[in-house]
């Protein structure tokens, strides 16, 4: 039998490819079992200390997000990356690159892979998964959306430009933020598994509240037609 081609909903305007619009609106009708099929994820650097909880640290960077310039927040220059997948039930899979490495294709193919060996939604990332991510190039790359389509993964798309809607972003690491605000830590293994513990340890509503927040984002994107939305 041939394999099962991914869909691909996308808000990206018309002119840009697109395959969403209103045809694919009811796609979301039945909107807590669409829910139920999104996984997300997004990777982030977590220092060995992370500034306490005054309002102008509350600032979490994505890492290829531009450098801020308003406020010189003294986050540790020692630090490693985390990629986190999760759906509204809780966390999927937490991967931590090697000290001195970032994400790259290869490597977030390899993290995508570790992702669909995981079984902890009783099959679910064999089937009926909704990935949602943003516009990083390890995600866009070529090799990442082949290996997606042999998955046989629907794939979300990320509003070309529109900052930061993916939930990992504007929800989950904001909160894992504020959870490592003004503690320190004495080596990688011990970040590791403080951020692991909070974030299988966090209360289910975390991670429940994060994904319902994608429901009035995506009606604003599917309005303005894939237009700048903001957060």
């Amino acid at each position: 039998m041939p394999s099962r081609q991914p869909l691909l909903v996308s808000f990206a305007p018309p002119t840009a490819g697109a395959r969403f619009g209103s045809d694919q609106v009811p796609h979301f009708a039945p909107k807590f079992a669409f829910l139920d099929s999104i996984v997300t994820g997004d990777e982030t650097w977590v220092c060995h200390y992370t500034p306490g909880s005054k309002r102008q640290s509350l600032q979490w960077r994505h890492t290829h997000s531009p450098s801020a310039k308003k406020f010189k927040v003294q986050f540790s220059e020692r630090k490693i990356m985390a990629s986190v997948f999760w759906d509204r039930k809780g966390v999927l899979l937490v991967d931590f690159m090697v000290r001195g490495t970032t994400i790259n294709a290869n490597a977030y193919c390899e993290t995508l892979t570790k992702l669909k060996k995981k079984d902890k939604r009783r099959g679910m990332l064999t089937r009926g998964v909704s990935l949602l991510y943003d516009n990083a190039r390890p995600h866009t790359a070529r090799v990442t959306q082949d290996l997606l389509v042999r998955f046989g993964w629907d794939v979300i798309n990320h509003p070309p430009y529109s900052p930061d809607l993916a939930p990992s972003d504007f929800h989950l690491f904001t909160k894992l933020k504020e959870f490592l605000g003004g503690k320190r830590f004495s080596s990688d293994e011990e970040v590791k598994e403080t951020v692991e513990k909070w974030l299988l340890e966090v209360e289910g509503s975390v991670y429940d509240e994060g994904i319902k927040k994608l429901l009035p984002t995506m009606q604003k994107c599917v309005e303005l037609a894939g237009d700048y939305v903001e957060k």
